[in-house]
């Protein structure tokens, strides 16, 4: 039931965001989906005390998140450069200055800048119940 109300009320916020404006304001749609940058079916974690942490990540050039996970829904918008993503099985996915997407989920990846500038990353992680935003492959 508390995962159809937040679902319920995440919707409608995006619904009514054209009504709730001045109307001179540029609205755009970054992303709609309901599976992630794996296929995965996005859902909504069951916890108790929710959470929304948004973090702005920047990686010099080369530099890497190292091998992590995440058991929370995670979405991301790239602000500047290009953010390489391989999963544990070797898949490779480029996502390219603004660009969003849903990460994945339950599955080992490491994003990486491949580029000679800085790489920005806008990351919303939906969690709560002391959940960790990542946890790193042992």
């Amino acid at each position: 039931m508390k995962k159809g109300i937040i679902a319920i009320a995440f919707i409608m916020s995006f619904l009514s965001a054209n009504a709730q404006y001045n109307n001179k304001l540029i609205i755009e749609k970054l992303m709609q989906s309901d599976s992630n940058s794996m296929g995965q079916k996005i859902s909504y974690p069951d916890v108790k005390d929710a959470k929304i942490t948004m973090m702005k990540i920047t990686f010099p050039p080369g530099e890497t998140t190292g091998w992590h996970k995440h058991n929370i829904p995670v979405f991301s918008y790239i602000l500047k450069g290009t953010l390489t993503v391989q999963t544990e099985d070797n898949k490779i996915i480029e996502y390219k200055e603004n660009t969003s997407f849903a990460e994945s989920y339950n599955i080992y990846h490491k994003g990486t800048n491949n580029g000679k500038t800085d790489l920005v990353v806008l990351a919303i992680y939906l969690g709560g119940d002391k959940e960790e935003l990542s946890v790193k492959k042992e």
